[in-house]
């Protein structure tokens, strides 16, 4: 890894920490956190209490890729961002408190929440 790749990992993480001390997920309101990689994007519902994953989305799963080129684009993200939302809406969970993850809020991560805000979410 370069040096500016591992600069700008350790800032996300240094963030992603940061944040992480201030959102915690519930049963009633749920942390929607958010991963990307260069080929993938996934965003899961966490109940931090017990530790739980309620709900989860990404590209790497069947019914959200089809259809898709390519899986590491703005257009893959508001796809995962509509599934998670209507994922959420048939167990009954309408807010949730998102987490970025200590990504930046625009491109991908932006569409995706735009997507599941779309859908229904509320956050």
């Amino acid at each position: 890894m370069s040096s500016l790749a591992q600069k700008k990992q350790a800032a996300r993480l240094k963030r992603q920490t940061r944040v992480r001390k201030k959102v915690t997920g519930s049963p009633e309101r749920p942390r929607l956190n958010v991963f990307k990689s260069a080929r993938h994007i996934y965003a899961q519902l966490i109940d931090d209490t017990t530790g739980a994953t309620l709900v989860a989305a990404s590209t790497v799963m069947g019914e959200v890729a089809e259809g898709l080129d390519y899986t590491g684009n703005v257009e893959a993200a508001a796809k995962v961002g509509a599934a998670i939302a209507k994922k959420a809406l048939e167990k009954d969970i309408k807010t949730v408190v998102f987490d970025r993850n200590g990504f930046l809020y625009h491109g991908r991560i932006k569409a995706l929440a735009e997507a599941a805000r779309e859908n229904g979410l509320l956050f």
